[in-house]
């Protein structure tokens, strides 16, 4: 979506799709921020076998797409969801001269239930899928329904990059948790915000929301933060 000169990479999360994070980019879209939000390899299809195949590496190169498709703009924020958080704070630690801002919306950077798929794909193909954790009625963020157990290790092998890389994060950061999630808990935000290295750093509580808060009773809330974080980048980072 055009805009500018403000800009955001949108990171959608595990198994989801930028279906969960398009009205956020429609809202910052209609305020002027130019938006990009690619879709992660292997994910957005009616076939789970199709997220098999991906690696962590090839999600991270997805999100260095998606910066460069940004060159132009100035600030930029990259906004990670779930899993898109560990993209997005991997991303600013390597790039920190283009990424000028970070927004996570219920973190998923680590998780100790991961150590043993290595085990369990030895025993099962695919385990059932995660998405959907909204408390809303009539939401839906397009996601797959089976999780190959394979493709678990992609995302703990992230999850273990992202965790050596999160103190080299300076950049101003905003987290947006929720206070009932069902999928990752509660222990994710606290855990970012000890570890990054930023000194300005917030959590927000979303007290209506379960973890895809971006189409959820608090999405209004999560759409003006974000905005407003980006327009304080805007006073006070120097093209």
């Amino acid at each position: 979506m055009p805009g500018g000169p403000a800009a955001a990479l949108l990171l959608h999360g595990f198994t989801g799709s930028p279906a969960s994070l398009r009205p956020l980019g429609e809202y910052l879209a209609a305020n002027g921020v130019a938006v990009v939000c690619p879709l992660l390899p292997g994910h957005g299809t009616s076939r789970w076998l199709d997220l098999a195949g991906t690696t962590a590496r090839s999600w991270t190169a997805t999100a260095d797409a998606g910066l460069d498709a940004l060159a132009g703009n100035d600030p930029v924020a990259v906004v990670g969801l779930s899993m898109g958080a560990a993209l997005a704070l991997d991303l600013a630690a390597r790039k920190p001269d283009r990424v000028n801002g970070v927004v996570l919306v219920n973190p998923y950077v680590r998780d100790p239930r991961l150590a043993g798929a290595g085990v369990l794909r030895m025993v099962v193909p695919s385990v059932k899928g995660i998405g959907n954790d909204i408390k809303k009625p009539g939401q839906d963020e397009m996601c797959n329904d089976r999780i190959p157990v394979r493709t678990l290790a992609q995302v703990r092998a992230l999850h273990r990059t992202t965790a050596d890389m999160m103190p080299k994060v300076r950049q101003p950061l905003l987290i947006l948790a929720s206070t009932e999630d069902h999928t990752i808990g509660d222990k994710n935000p606290p855990f970012v915000m000890e570890r990054v290295g930023s000194t300005s750093k917030e959590v927000v509580a979303l007290t209506n929301s379960y973890h895809v808060a971006t189409l959820d009773n608090d999405a209004d809330l999560i759409d003006e933060r974000t905005l407003a974080f980006i327009r304080s980048l805007e006073g006070t980072h120097d093209g």
